[in-house]
């Protein structure tokens, strides 16, 4: 599923021609740096920046070789630069370019993160005012609680997700750092002013204090707020898939015209995309513990994170980007069934209203105890015998020597429940709509 999405954007992004482009643009500009206070010839940077280049497939030849992916991406590059290719890299370290071109990488899949996040939100908001007044049952352990409204269910998830918004947001920022500092961060080669230049250059903010690396957490943010991400998917995902069981039938995946749902049972439309976002934010979990275990690095670096990154970063953001794309498409063509709401809401037979009962009995006089007492004696009779709450509650005169016909009536009544709709739309979206 995921080996079949494609989206060209992040495609490229993660492409061995992509990362060779970015350390070659991450090293003409310390090159460009140096130039400028005359550290390299003029003559040489111009031939730098003009031939600077390598072919992927020549760098893989000679990396099988030498067993070393930078300086293989600098032999293949000197073959193309000619004699000025000494001065390329000079006082730099690989994790200079390495850890510099991780963090474009990640920023810029961010944003296309937060560019289809942004999908889904308008997704969302456009669902939940179309179904801002559509009334449902609120569950609460799966069994019926009180009445509240659909389009709620969908603005709950509307104000998660835009709170992840901003938490990738902050962590893109984080992550958005280079560095040049050499071989344990000292700048014994290259003074900090070089490392500014070539990273406002590349759009970067500069590491303040690194040591051979960016310090990884930075990256922990990064994955775990995609993590986190991708576990509110799952929650509105596991809400959708179990309104959509049989029993329920709230709401329906979208179901095409020549689709089958089952090799065995032709009757079956399951909800199998939401499925797919529940097993995949398990997988982003999993990619979070991971960026989190590479924090830990021996003294002022190792490689035990490289061989991680090399996997969770276009991994990672791939599949968040494919898990916020599919579900922009289940919003928009989500089927409700606001019938099928009122009718499961009508089959509690006036038990979701027991609570307003319990307080309006304690607001005209009994104890809240008492009151309890009462009210559960009549639900537990409605729920094992049958009947209505109300016509049970309207024959006990505990009930009625308490509570007239008129006050009694309006404990029923989902306008006391739904009232305060509007104000909470209101409060998520901050304005009036």
């Amino acid at each position: 599923m995921i080996a079949r999405y494609s989206r060209p954007e992040m495609d490229k992004l993660w492409s061995d021609e992509n990362r060779y482009l970015l350390w070659t643009r991450i090293e003409v500009a310390v090159c460009r740096a140096l130039a400028s206070r005359g550290r390299i010839p003029r003559e040489a940077f111009e031939t730098i920046e003009k031939r600077a280049r390598v072919n992927p497939e020549r760098v893989a030849e000679i990396e099988a070789r030498v067993h070393h992916d930078v300086n293989a991406y600098l032999d293949a590059l000197a073959e193309e630069v000619g004699p000025a290719s000494r001065y390329v890299h000079l006082g730099m370290t690989s994790s200079d370019v390495l850890d510099t071109c991780f963090a474009l990488q990640l920023r810029d899949a961010t944003d296309l993160i937060l560019e289809q996040l942004c999908a889904v939100l308008d997704a969302l908001k456009r669902r939940a005012l179309e179904h801002r007044n559509t009334v449902t049952v609120g569950r609460t352990h799966g069994v019926f609680a009180e009445p509240t409204t659909f389009g709620l269910k969908l603005l709950y998830a509307y104000a998660e997700m835009n709170r992840h918004y901003e938490r990738l947001s902050d962590a893109r920022d984080q992550i958005a750092v280079g560095q040049v500092s050499g071989a344990v961060g000292t700048f014994a080669h290259l003074e900090p002013e070089i490392e500014a230049e070539a990273m406002e250059e590349l759009g970067l903010e500069a590491e303040p204090i690194s040591t051979q690396v960016i310090p990884r957490d930075r990256h922990a943010q990064l994955f775990s707020a995609m993590a986190q991400t991708a576990s509110s998917i799952e929650r509105f995902a596991v809400e959708i898939r179990h309104l959509a069981r049989t029993e329920v039938r709230e709401v329906q995946e979208h179901f095409g015209s020549e689709q089958k749902g089952s090799s065995a049972m032709p009757h079956k439309r399951n909800p199998w995309r939401f499925e797919t976002l529940t097993g995949l934010a398990r997988l982003m979990r999993g990619y979070a513990a991971s960026a989190m275990e590479n924090t830990a690095l021996w003294h002022e670096r190792d490689i035990s994170n490289s061989s991680v990154e090399r996997v969770i970063g276009p991994d990672a953001t791939t599949a968040l980007h494919f898990m916020l794309h599919r579900l922009a498409g289940l919003i928009d063509k989500l089927k409700i069934f606001p019938e099928r709401m009122r009718e499961n809401l009508d089959s509690a037979r006036g038990l979701v209203f027991s609570g307003t009962v319990l307080l309006a009995l304690a607001r005209h006089g009994l104890t809240r105890q008492d009151a309890y007492r009462l009210v559960q004696s009549h639900a537990m009779a409605t729920w094992d015998e049958g009947g209505h709450l109300y016509d049970r509650l309207s024959a006990d005169s505990e009930v009625t020597d308490v509570l007239s016909s008129a006050e009694l009536s309006a404990c029923f009544d989902l306008e006391q429940h739904l009232g305060q709709v509007d104000t909470i739309f209101q409060r998520v979206f901050e304005e009036n709509v």
